[in-house]
């Protein structure tokens, strides 16, 4: 497998995860762009040109495929998972074979902007290979506008071999995990840092279904990663009068080589445990203190994709599908409670997931999740992989 794609094979990607209907006929590719306040990098800069090529190759099969591509452009939103800016600028098929991309999206023509719910509302389909997460708002926009979004947050070169894999098979065990987590009442996980260091922590799933991401975004209304496969569900954030949420213990996160460890309580990270000593966990403590909602554990995950010889690849995209994740912040496009409104600016909205495998996180271990479910318990991983059989 190579780190090309090319547009026969892009219209089967397509084909394979929406399932397009005649009338979806309009395709966008969302494409972020730095700007005076966040700078341009490599990495960044190879995903735009990609984006590029896709709407080429794309728009030079429209006659087989019978969809229409647009780029649609937009000053980045400066943090992951942010509300998209309210403008955007469309190019089609001319303008995209013909012109580069602007450097920065100081570039942009202001006289040319769109709104960017209009956009939206007349592109049925959406592929966004972004720099920053563009995943919470489409999943705000996908019922708002009847579309269908595949978000690509972070996507390389590297990862188009995950692109080929067998989806049909990965949605089926996110399905099994699905099942399993939408029965259960609570997670309980056993951690060590270090090889000695144990920390217990328990999530409380109670009033929550889970989401299966195998993929296979086939509703209009809906959006998801790709690549893809993980089930994931929003802890209970205690929002029912006289219920609050039992989610309790410590978790601990490895920071390059430094280990911060939170106290959760009611699913809150509420202190960082030896703030005192600097370093990571000092600034961590700060970021708890100015920014709250920040500690709201907002999502368990699960992905499968480590069973499909998938490796991590140092961005979150693909990483966070090969095993056990757990995210902080913005919750609500899962089906949670906090939302934009409870972060204190645009710019600091963020849902950041902390992926639990050796490769990235080899000083901390998972050495076992458990499922309490009404007929009993059931060990759901062991030492970092999954106890169950799919």
């Amino acid at each position: 497998m190579t780190a090309r794609i090319t547009g026969e094979e892009l219209d089967a990607l397509i084909e394979r995860v929406f399932h397009p209907t005649p009338d979806d006929h309009r395709l966008a590719i969302l494409v972020d762009l730095p700007d005076g306040v966040v700078p341009d990098n490599d990495d960044w800069k190879i995903r735009r040109d990609l984006a590029q090529n896709w709407a080429r190759a794309l728009s030079a099969r429209r006659e087989q495929s019978g969809r229409s591509v647009s780029l649609v452009l937009y000053r980045n939103a400066r943090a992951n998972n942010a509300d998209l800016p309210a403008q955007a600028w469309v190019w089609d098929a001319e303008r995209i074979a013909s012109q580069s991309l602007p450097a920065s999206a100081d570039d942009l023509d202001p006289a040319e902007a769109l709104a960017m719910d209009d956009v939206l509302a007349t592109h049925s389909l959406v592929l966004a290979p972004t720099e920053f997460s563009a995943t919470a708002p489409l999943k705000i926009a996908a019922p708002k506008h009847g579309l269908s979004a595949a978000t690509m947050p972070g996507f390389l070169p590297s990862m188009i071999p995950a692109l080929r894999l067998d989806y049909s098979e990965i949605n089926r065990r996110c399905e099994v995990l699905k099942d399993l987590l939408d029965r259960a009442e609570r997670a309980r996980f056993v951690f060590v840092v270090d090889g000695t260091d144990r920390h217990e922590l328990t999530l409380d799933l109670r009033y929550r279904t889970a989401h299966a991401s195998g993929g296979l975004i086939r509703e209009r209304g809906r959006a998801g990663n790709l690549p893809s496969g993980e089930t994931y569900i929003v802890p209970y954030e205690g929002e029912q009068p006289g219920a609050r949420s039992r989610s309790e213990g410590t978790l601990p996160v490895q920071f390059e080589d430094e280990v911060v460890v939170y106290r959760i309580v009611e699913n809150r990270a509420v202190e960082v445990l030896d703030a005192d000593r600097g370093g990571r966990a000092a600034s961590e403590a700060d970021r708890l203190r100015d920014e709250p909602a920040y500690g709201n554990i907002a999502e368990l995950g699960l992905g499968v994709l480590d069973a499909f010889g998938v490796e991590p690849c140092g961005e979150v995209l693909l990483d966070e599908k090969l095993g056990l994740h757990i995210a902080f912040g913005r919750s609500e496009h899962f089906g949670g409670q906090v939302g934009p409104g409870d972060f204190s600016a645009p710019d600091k909205v963020v849902h950041i997931d902390r992926v639990y495998v050796p490769l990235l996180q080899p000083r901390v271990a998972v050495r076992q999740v458990a499922l309490d479910l009404p007929d009993g318990e059931i060990e759901l991983m062991r030492d970092g992989s999954y106890a169950i059989r799919f």
